[in-house]
């Protein structure tokens, strides 16, 4: 089973080695799922979410566009694993030829697949696997209460 994600933005959290880094804050479940990024990684999922367009198409950007273009459509983005404290993520797309749709997916790294799902306005799932293990309260991470 998996649960709709929503992207709360990018915070910055502290790796289990206490360094300081940005990180995509999602929320499913009633629980926040933080996954670090890099900087460049951060931006892109800021500009995403932000809809800041760049002088230049970003590599997201131009990837959407040229599923679009050639006739695709993403479907969805599921983070669906966890290994060795590293998340998993499958980009679900279709590609239609002749009229008839045929899912594709594509293994990819949870960064890229919230910035393209932010750009493609796709939905986010989480398998309840992952957010039995790496969900953490509000509180947990310092999340101050909405409202």
């Amino acid at each position: 089973m998996s649960h709709t994600a929503e992207v709360e933005g990018i915070r910055t959290g502290r790796t289990p080695n206490g360094e300081q880094v940005p990180a995509a804050l999602l929320r499913a479940r009633g629980e926040y799922l933080p996954i670090f990024v890099t900087d460049d990684q951060a931006d892109a999922i800021h500009r995403g979410l932000e809809n800041e367009p760049f002088e230049r198409p970003l590599t997201h950007d131009l990837l959407v566009e040229l599923v679009t273009e050639l006739g695709g459509a993403f479907d969805r983005v599921r983070i669906d694993d966890l290994q060795e404290g590293t998340f998993l993520a499958k980009i679900e797309l279709q590609r239609y030829d002749a009229g008839k749709a045929q899912p594709m997916t594509f293994d990819a790294r949870p960064s890229d697949a919230v910035a393209l799902a932010v750009r493609a306005d796709c939905p986010i799932e989480i398998d309840e696997e992952v957010l039995d293990v790496a969900g953490r309260s509000r509180e947990e991470l310092g999340v101050e209460d909405e409202g």
